[in-house]
């Protein structure tokens, strides 16, 4: 998609034609005709600060993918959602507006949906903006060792095949399109994992509720709401954010291999 060029990394000036960010550096392997930019394709000297693509798991790069940023966004992540969980509850859970788990207003099961799409949209989004960012200065290296997806849609899925780049680079237009991807992507994630993450987090919720008189769990006003909402913002940042930085580290690495083949011109 002409949209998954990241506005961030591209040229600045007017005259500057060569795009710098590595998602444009794609090749189409069976004509060898470049695509996805209307800018030529960056070559080795226009890439100097990216690192060559690693043939196996550096230390380093366990250390970025699950320390830096899978521990990193569980920490913050538990600790945003134990914010707004503060907020939205510490007034309530009254006698007659309890907090319960499926009714209305203070609904947590209501609560845990929203929250699986919004942190699957926010960590998604920001994670393809740091992660980039840190490919293209050179502070991690790129994965070499996954080979790329045949699967059409999976290629769609990973940006890989694009057809001609149309707006003008860094204009509104262009920038909207790279959210718009980001945003479709990191909603079908959310979709695919929602009945996992929605069905346990209601079990656990199950268990540690009280039932009373109807057929819903009741939870104590004063923490529980808070509690749930930091261990799972904690969990889902802590399982998903490496799989998303590891989605675009592997992602840098087959541009740069793509990049690579390519004849100068």
């Amino acid at each position: 998609m002409p949209w998954a060029t990241n506005p961030i990394f591209e040229p600045r000036g007017p005259t500057e034609k060569t795009t710098t960010d590595v998602e444009a550096a794609r090749v189409d392997g069976d004509s060898g005709e470049t695509s996805g930019s209307t800018s030529p394709e960056p070559k080795a000297s226009h890439a100097s600060k990216f690192r060559p693509p690693s043939d196996h798991f550096t230390p380093h790069q366990i250390f970025y993918v699950f320390v830096l940023d899978g521990i990193g966004s569980g920490i913050i992540g538990g600790g945003i959602n134990f914010a707004i969980a503060y907020a939205l509850y510490h007034n309530r859970g009254t006698k007659d507006s309890p907090i319960r788990l499926f009714q209305f207003p203070n609904t947590l099961a209501g609560d845990t949906a929203v929250t699986i799409f919004i942190q699957f949209l926010t960590t998604w989004v920001i994670e393809a903006v740091l992660v980039n960012f840190d490919l293209r200065k050179g502070g991690v290296q790129p994965i070499g060792f996954i080979p790329q997806p045949q699967w059409r849609y999976l290629r769609w899925f990973m940006f890989l095949d694009r057809p001609e780049q149309t707006d003008e680079v860094r204009s509104i237009k262009h920038w909207l399109r790279f959210l718009f991807s980001q945003i479709i992507r990191s909603l079908i994630l959310a979709v695919i994992f929602f009945p996992f993450i929605f069905g346990i987090s209601v079990g656990l919720l199950t268990l540690v509720g009280r039932k009373q008189g109807d057929w819903d769990w009741y939870f104590p006003p004063k923490w529980a709401p808070e509690i749930f909402k930091l261990v799972q913002g904690a969990v889902l940042g802590l399982l998903f954010t490496p799989p998303m930085v590891i989605f675009w580290l592997a992602r840098c690495g087959w541009a740069l291999h793509d990049t690579e083949q390519q004849p100068d011109s």
